[in-house]
């Protein structure tokens, strides 16, 4: 592979990302499905989150360090950066935001319609689903700029999440 071609990484640049946002999806889909189905889009999401880490720890370790120990704290800086960026940017924020606009949705519907249950319950869920694509990537930069004012400030470090893979 030349220096010009760009590795492709299959958690982020691939529809493998999209197990990211099962959570929004299970918020989405809470007003119609039985609550363990939606705790297990979390497992999903959360799993993806430990996948991707693990990739980024695995890339980290497999390349030329001048000592264990600045071996060591790459990788496990790599792992740290990433678990926090996806469980914050993938899975709590989200997760919040989509529960968050499904319940107001659901509590504006209620007081202000007449719409049956079965109706107003799919309303939010369309609701809940067309948000998605909204929220993805203020999110993402929101969460690039507290991990660079913070956890990264701190270690020395600013990168993004997808500077991981380069």
């Amino acid at each position: 592979m030349s220096s010009e071609e760009k590795k492709v990484d299959i958690f982020r640049d691939t529809p493998v990302r999209y197990l990211g946002y099962a959570n929004e999806v299970g918020e989405s889909f809470r007003a119609l499905i039985h609550v363990n189905w939606v705790r297990f889009s979390y497992v999903i999401a959360s799993s993806y989150v430990c996948a991707d880490a693990t990739s980024k720890g695995l890339e980290m370790s497999q390349r030329e360090w001048p000592d264990a120990k600045t071996k060591r704290s790459k990788v496990t800086y790599a792992v740290t950066d990433t678990v926090i960026w996806q469980g914050l940017a993938s899975v709590a924020i989200p997760g919040f935001t989509i529960n968050r606009i499904c319940f107001l949705s659901n509590l504006l519907l209620q007081k202000t319609t007449a719409l049956p249950t079965i109706t107003r319950k799919w309303t939010v869920t369309a609701i809940g689903l067309a948000a998605i694509p909204f929220i993805i990537k203020p999110i993402d930069h929101s969460v690039d700029w507290l991990m660079d004012n913070s956890l990264r400030k701190w270690s020395g470090t600013s990168m993004t999440a997808k500077d991981h893979s380069k």
